[in-house]
């Protein structure tokens, strides 16, 4: 009586035990790392004349936005003749709105570098496709403009006996005497300012851009900055100077400073984020 060999097992159950085992290992796979760009001094300037390029690809779109920037220039003025105590806390409001504001200039951009013709509906809905996690950036936002917001109530209430009356002018806390205020309101701005700078210089572009969690974005932001901070010192002064001369002339200036930056802004994403 001879003996049959044992027959194998099937290999389509060898193949099924060995994807299963498989399985967990590749779930557990870390994604790719977020490769940053090294930077040159004269790229910010670089993107200026991106941007400048793109406002004139689309100026219907880019007048709109830059029309809503001088609006919120006009209504702190208003704010200021109503009631002047509020002005400083919502100047930083409107300050935390600008990355926000810029959604549809980075839309109209992505569009024209995909060489497609941006429309003006699609600018206006850049955010729907993203909104959670731009929600949960602007959260983040709303915290640090909070906290800015209480620093220099602090400092207000440190330096003056009671609230200064803003109704002759705001140039009056320019007053050597009150050196010592100014010190403490600007040094806390610089480092709130510089603290939103850094996590917003490409995190919302890379929010819109990729399919990537704010917090991903923001870190990035950060680690952008820590990383390459001389050239992103000079791109966030060139952006506070091009900005402020624009605010001169009644905020008219920003019709067009303001979209040209928020595209430039793109650009800068693009030019340091790598694929």
């Amino acid at each position: 009586m001879s003996l049959s060999p044992e027959a194998p097992p099937p290999s389509s159950a060898t193949d099924a035990t060995a994807d299963a085992a498989a399985a967990p290992a590749q779930e557990a796979a870390p994604p790719p790392p977020i490769v940053l760009r090294p930077l040159g001094w004269r790229d910010p300037l670089h993107w200026l004349r991106l941007g400048w390029r793109d406002f004139l690809r689309c100026p219907g779109i880019g007048v709109f936005y830059g029309g809503c920037f001088a609006l919120m220039g006009w209504a702190l003025l208003g704010v200021y003749g109503h009631a002047p105590a509020y002005t400083l806390a919502l100047s930083a409001g409107f300050l935390l709105m600008g990355p926000f504001m810029c959604l549809g200039l980075y839309r109209a951009s992505q569009r024209l570098e995909a060489g497609e013709t941006p429309d003006f509906g699609d600018s206006l809905m850049a955010w729907d496709t993203r909104i959670g996690q731009l929600g949960i950036f602007g959260f983040v936002l709303l915290v640090l403009e909070m906290l800015w917001g209480r620093a220099t109530l602090v400092i207000f209430a440190v330096s003056f006996d009671g609230m200064p009356d803003f109704k002759g002018s705001l140039l009056a806390l320019l007053d050597p005497q009150n050196i010592g205020f100014i010190a403490g309101w600007v040094g806390v701005g610089a480092i709130f300012a510089g603290l939103i700078f850094a996590i917003s210089v490409v995190s919302i572009p890379m929010i819109l851009h990729r399919q990537t969690d704010a917090i991903t974005a923001a870190l990035t932001s950060m680690r952008l900055v820590l990383s390459q901070p001389g050239v992103m010192l000079w791109w966030g002064l060139l952006i506070a100077f091009v900005v402020g001369l624009a605010m001169l002339p009644g905020f008219a200036g920003l019709l067009v400073a303001a979209p040209v930056v928020g595209h430039a802004s793109w650009h800068a994403y693009r030019a340091a984020v790598a694929d």
